[in-house]
């Protein structure tokens, strides 16, 4: 699947990653990458940025792994789940600032 038919099926799933992301207590979730930037081919993956309400431990490594294994077998592609918190290096940061396209909001 090209890069193009990969972003259009993001695009006309919307619903169904807003339903997965309520079911797995995300806050907000963002296309970033490859495929924002119109780059992507045939091997890409779909790089998102994720950032959870507060859970616990346990409840908190279910939601990230379901969350990506959910959104890797709607989308039919891998999935690269960076989570928000967790990014220290401000120049990817800025990076992924300059390229977000908001797919979820809660």
């Amino acid at each position: 699947m090209s890069g193009a038919d990969l972003h259009a099926r993001i695009t006309a799933r919307r619903e169904a990653i807003a339903a997965i992301c309520r079911a797995r207590h995300v806050r907000r979730l963002d296309l970033f990458g490859s495929l924002v930037r119109g780059e992507a081919h045939s091997g890409s993956d779909v790089d998102l940025l994720v950032d959870f309400e507060p859970l616990p431990p346990g409840a908190y490594s279910d939601a990230y792994f379901g969350l990506r294994e959910d959104l890797e077998h709607l989308l039919g592609a891998p999935v690269d789940l960076v989570v928000e918190r967790a990014i220290r290096n401000p120049f990817f940061r800025q990076a992924i600032e300059g390229q977000r396209e908001a797919l979820y909001a809660a």
